[in-house]
């Protein structure tokens, strides 16, 4: 019987995986209920060692085969956790303070190499993405109990033929240990290796990470007014573009020090359409306590591919972002969001559940 049961669960498990495939290909954003199941999986093995720890002091007690209905409930589940994130619109989505800096779109994480001594050779970047045409600022750190030279030198590669395109001298500053210097970023727009290169202890060390340089876009030039249409509230964004096309904006929203949403939109932005609004629908704003200003942070845009194969650039807005002062946000109401699409792949994880 075990065994049948485990069969079963592992054939129809398969054919949900399949479907929520197929029924995804053309909506990426609507599936992210399948990262919420994969993370309580990740947890299952810690439980269920917690459940086989207590039942082995009990001598009496004997492993008992799985129910038939374990797949019913998994299923059901599943289908309550889509129901839960579906209730939000795919452009306007919660936003809690530990995923807010991971929605950050030009952010470099420093890079450390590990040294002999419990020693470190770090790199860092004020960001990972620059516009063409603007220097780069190039700091590396070096602790340890290594003997340091004097300076380092810092090159800029192509990553497939390995050229080098730029290079500089890091001078030491501030303190030992510490140094800085700049690079230009006037290159054509694509992925380059950055490589710093040290002598510790009168043997060379080189250190290799990545950064991007992206075309002029265009420019921010602020919001307009903010209103109520329906149960959103509207953000007006302008956005010159350099170029005609169609562009993608995301931004996170801010009550205060606190993040509640990330939005995003698309548009076809030319010379006579420079504007997208985003909007921030009721179900992240109407249990909010807003008092005073709004502010709208860490705005990206994208220009996206004209032709397949083309590559999608970025730019961003400013470092403050943006602050304004809502409407009425009253008659805002926490009603779920409709998509038919959505029902319909919740109810057909209803239908399956049922079956078991």
């Amino acid at each position: 019987m075990p065994g049948k049961v485990a069969l079963l669960l592992t054939l129809v498990t398969a054919g949900v995986v399949g479907t929520g495939y197929l029924l995804s290909a053309d909506n990426r954003t609507d599936f992210s209920w399948f990262a919420k199941v994969a993370d309580s999986a990740k947890t299952a093995p810690v439980q269920n060692a917690g459940l086989a720890r207590q039942s082995s002091t009990d001598p009496s007690a004997e492993p008992e085969p799985p129910s038939d209905n374990a797949l019913g409930f998994m299923l059901a589940s599943v289908a309550d956790q889509y129901a839960e994130t579906t209730r939000y619109p795919p452009w306007s989505i919660p936003l809690y303070p530990e995923q807010a800096n991971a929605y950050r779109g030009n952010h470099y994480e420093p890079v450390s190499l590990p040294l002999e001594g419990d020693g470190q050779f770090t790199v860092t970047l004020e960001k990972y993405r620059f516009t063409a045409g603007e220097q780069i600022l190039v700091a590396a750190a070096i602790r340890g109990s290594q003997v340091v030279g004097r300076s380092l030198s810092a090159t800029l590669e192509r990553p497939e033929s390995r050229d080098a395109i730029a290079g500089t001298t890091l001078e030491e500053a501030g303190s030992p240990g510490y140094f800085e210097g700049v690079l230009s970023a006037d290159e054509s727009p694509g992925e380059y290796r950055l490589i710093v290169e040290a002598r510790l202890d009168g043997k060379p060390v080189r250190h290799v990470s990545t950064l991007a340089i992206e075309p002029y876009l265009g420019e921010f030039e602020g919001l307009g007014d903010a209103r109520i249409q329906g149960n959103n509230l509207i953000i007006p964004v302008r956005f010159s573009p350099e170029d005609s096309g169609y562009y993608a904006l995301s931004a996170q929203l801010f009550v205060g020090q606190r993040p509640v949403a990330q939005l995003q939109m698309e548009k076809r932005l030319d010379s006579t359409s420079n504007t997208i609004n985003l909007k921030a629908h009721g179900t992240v704003l109407a249990n909010q306590t807003v008092d005073g200003q709004l502010q709208l942070k860490n705005l990206q845009i994208r220009q996206l591919p004209a032709r397949p194969g083309d590559r999608t650039n970025y730019a961003f807005g400013p470092d403050e972002g943006y602050a304004f002062t809502p409407p009425d946000l009253g008659s805002l109401t926490d009603t779920p969001a409709v998509n038919p699409e959505s029902e319909q792949r919740a109810a057909l994880l209803r239908q399956l559940a049922d079956k078991f």
